[in-house]
């Protein structure tokens, strides 16, 4: 049973202790629940510089995502992930759309996401749109979905 949230807190940077808090969330949800090999999900983005959005509870990090510049206007979002226990509260929501803000104020016009396919009604939620058929990553079903950062400004 998750424990009350009491007090939240929302960093985007590159920081050590923020790509550590990241790599924790990304580990229990993708290696370690979903099964994904650890060497897919951590890949050569993973560097020093990569920035992450993470949402903690008090001391525990509960959400987050990776911010990747897929060309000159537009945003590619990945790894978004919420920790079992905290999903449902709208979390992930909170990370997505402070990286989508974060991307505007580089310049970003677009913004697109690899979606697994049991997770295209949540992003459809938040503005996206399929725009690819479905392909395989790591072994599991993934659709292309996009949306424009205009409106939300």
């Amino acid at each position: 049973m998750m424990k009350e949230v009491t007090s939240m807190q929302l960093f985007i940077e590159h920081s050590k202790p923020i790509r550590a808090a990241a790599a924790y969330i990304r580990l229990s949800v993708f290696v370690l629940e979903r099964g994904i090999a650890l060497t897919d999900e951590f890949d050569d983005k993973d560097s020093d510089n990569e920035v992450y959005a993470v949402l903690f509870d008090d001391a525990t990090p509960v959400a987050t995502c990776r911010f990747e510049q897929a060309d000159a206007n537009t945003l590619k979002i990945g790894r978004v992930a919420t920790l079992k226990a905290y999903r449902g509260k709208g979390f992930g929501k909170k990370v997505l759309r402070a990286m989508e803000i974060y991307g505007q104020k580089r310049g970003l016009t677009n913004s697109l996401i690899h979606s697994e396919l049991t997770a295209t009604g949540f992003y459809e939620k938040m503005g996206y749109k399929a725009v690819s058929k479905p392909f395989l990553e790591d072994g599991v079903p993934y659709v292309i979905v996009k949306k424009s950062l205009y409106a939300h400004s």
